[in-house]
C-alpha cells in the first residue's frame, strides 16, 4: 500500500534525481537543484543560505511551504504537493538600478512556459502576478484570474526570487475566488515535474537575457503580455494611500504609468494594483 507522500497518488512528490539531471546540465543550466518534502519558506531558507555565501544558480523546491511569503508580508500555504513552490539564488552582474527588473523577468518566464508547455494564454498584472482567462465555467466571463505570483528579495549582493504556481488546486481549495490553477484552466498538463522543468528553463535563460543585453528587449515583451496597461486600476500604495487610474504603460524602469483623473501622470515603483471591471461588460 502506499505510505506517506505517495498515498495521493494524483499528486506525487517531485522526483529531485530526475530534475537534478534535467537541469544542471545544458545551455539553461542550474548550478544546483534541492527538493524538500516540508519547508516554512523556500524564500526564507535560500536567503539564509545566501547570507552565508551561497552561491548563484540554486534552486530550493518545496513539495509543501506552509509559511510562503508574498508581497507586503502575507503568509499563505496550499495543500501538499497541489502547487509548485520554489526559489532560486542569482548574484546579478547588471547594474543594481536595474534589479527591480528581476521580479518582471521572472514574470515573463513563467508565462513563457505556460504559453509553450501548458498552452495556456498567460498575462501578466504588475507588479508580480501571473493570470490566466477564467472562462465562463467558473463564473467570472471576461475576467483573469491570478495562477502564480512572484516574490524577488535582496541580501548584499544577492537576489531571491521566490514562484509560487498553483497546479492541481480545485475551486475549493483556492485560497480566494480571483484565484485559478493550471488543472481549472484546461492546462494541456499537470505534470509538476514537466511543468517545473519548463519554467526553470526559461527562467534561466530569461535571466541570461537580462544580464546580457538589458531590458530593452524584454521591457517590450513585458508590455506585449501585461493585461495590466489599458485597464482603469486601482494601486493600493505603502503608507495607505490609494490611487485610480488608467494604467498607460510601464516605463524602462518597470515602473507602472498611471493617468489619473486631473490628467496628470504618476510613475508607480510599488504598491498592490486591482484591475477594476466596467460594469457594461462585466
Amino acid at each position: 500500500m502506499p505510505t506517506g507522500a505517495w498515498e495521493d497518488l494524483e499528486r506525487p512528490p517531485l522526483r529531485q534525481a530526475a530534475l537534478r539531471a534535467a537541469l544542471t546540465s545544458g545551455p539553461q543550466a542550474w548550478r544546483s537543484v534541492d527538493v524538500v518534502t516540508e519547508t516554512g519558506s523556500t524564500n526564507a531558507d535560500l536567503l539564509e543560505r545566501a547570507r552565508a555565501g551561497e552561491p548563484a544558480g540554486a534552486v530550493l523546491v518545496a513539495d509543501s511551504q506552509n509559511q510562503g511569503r508574498g508581497r507586503l508580508g502575507r503568509v499563505w500555504s496550499v495543500p501538499p504537493r497541489s502547487a509548485l513552490t520554489f526559489s532560486v539564488l542569482v548574484r546579478p552582474t547588471a547594474p543594481v538600478e536595474t534589479w527591480s527588473w528581476l521580479n518582471l523577468v521572472s514574470g515573463i518566464a513563467v508565462t513563457d512556459a505556460l504559453i509553450r508547455v501548458c498552452g495556456l494564454p498567460a498575462t501578466l498584472k504588475w507588479p508580480n502576478d501571473v493570470l490566466l482567462p477564467a472562462g465562463v465555467a467558473n463564473g467570472y466571463a471576461g475576467d483573469r484570474l491570478k495562477v502564480a505570483g512572484i516574490l524577488s528579495e535582496v541580501v548584499g549582493d544577492a537576489v531571491v526570487i521566490g514562484i509560487g504556481l498553483n497546479v492541481s488546486q480545485s475551486t475549493d481549495e483556492l485560497p480566494v475566488p480571483t484565484a485559478t490553477s493550471l488543472g481549472l484552466a484546461g492546462s494541456a498538463t499537470t505534470d509538476r515535474d514537466t511543468v517545473l522543468r519548463a519554467v526553470l528553463r526559461a527562467l534561466a535563460g530569461r535571466l541570461a537575457e537580462f544580464e546580457q543585453e538589458g531590458v530593452a528587449g524584454l521591457a517590450a515583451t513585458y508590455r506585449e503580455r501585461c493585461s495590466t496597461i489599458g485597464l482603469d486600476v486601482r494601486a493600493d500604495l505603502p503608507g495607505g494611500i490609494s490611487r485610480t487610474g488608467l494604467a498607460d504603460g510601464v516605463d524602462d524602469n518597470g515602473r507602472l504609468l498611471l493617468r489619473l483623473a486631473d490628467g496628470s501622470s504618476q510613475a508607480l515603483s510599488a504598491g498592490d494594483v486591482v484591475h477594476i471591471r466596467n460594469p457594461e461588460t462585466a
